[in-house]
């Protein structure tokens, strides 16, 4: 599933390429998630003002208003001028004068939703319950740590949820974890801020990392120019259950949490 480094990635890759560029056609291919929710043509002969992300959408700033890109659980986008015609998974091609971007997406719940506006629906209500950007300023460690200390789930699952901070993903929330040296199960209210300290800045590092190295390619992600992640390479604990800890040499572990599976060091990260 792409998370906040691969849509990150997938924004740098062709946001550049696609400012300024002019609306030709856009042709939806089989439903998505939610619907458009303008006529296509209706798209047609605005220009994309600029590409943001907040969380896991992709923002593209038109004329006349918002189109938010989601890439669901399997969706990917590419941006070129010699895509060649859609195929059995394409579900979208924003066509213009730069080049045509195109989502793919096999297990259809991406989505490509207008909006007139960040504080019009369906942008306010998609939106609203997103928690700080850990990449910006504003991703504050007191507040971090007074958010923790609201929730009594699993520290992992509370990274998962997103409204405390965004874009913690499940691999990324198992690094993240073994970076701070605080185990997933531990309670989210019982970090003290110390530990939570340790955590805010582990978030910060493994994330600008990952987008640095262009996100995780588990299965089929790539940026829109194609290129594939190299992230998980390097993961510490991630996909390494009973692999030596590469600080102590102890097994690493598996567990379930919330169907989803953790990883994490019982010597390393015993509380």
């Amino acid at each position: 599933m792409p998370e906040l480094p691969e849509v990150e990635v997938t924004r740098r890759s062709f946001a550049d390429r696609i400012q300024g560029a002019r609306i030709v056609a856009a042709e939806p291919g089989l439903p998505l998630r939610w619907p458009l929710g303008r006529a296509p043509e209706d798209l047609v002969g605005q220009t994309v003002a600029g590409v943001d992300r907040r969380g896991k959408y992709l923002l593209l700033r038109l004329d006349d208003g918002v189109l938010l890109v989601h890439l669901g659980m399997s969706g990917s986008l590419a941006f070129r001028h010699d895509l060649p015609p859609p195929g059995k998974h394409d579900h979208f091609d924003l066509i213009t004068t730069r080049g045509t971007l195109r989502l793919h997406d096999p297990r259809r719940f991406g989505a490509v939703v207008w909006s007139p506006g960040l504080d019009a629906d369906p942008a306010r209500k998609l939106l609203s319950t997103l928690g700080v950007e850990p990449l910006d300023g504003a991703f504050d460690a007191a507040a971090f740590h007074a958010g923790l200390r609201r929730r009594r789930a699993p520290i992992k699952q509370v990274l998962l949820a997103g409204d405390v901070v965004v874009g913690v993903g499940n691999i990324y929330a198992s690094e993240v974890l073994f970076m701070a040296g605080i185990r997933p199960t531990t309670r989210a209210d019982r970090l003290s801020r110390a530990r939570s300290d340790r955590l805010h800045a582990a978030v910060r590092q493994v994330l600008a990392r990952a987008v640095e190295r262009g996100g995780s390619t588990l299965r089929d992600f790539s940026s829109a120019v194609g290129e594939s992640g190299h992230f998980q390479l390097e993961a510490a604990v991630y996909g390494r259950a009973g692999q030596p800890c590469v600080v102590c040499a102890t097994p690493l572990r598996q567990i379930r949490q919330g169907q989803r599976s953790t990883f994490f060091c019982p010597v390393c990260q015993r509380a």
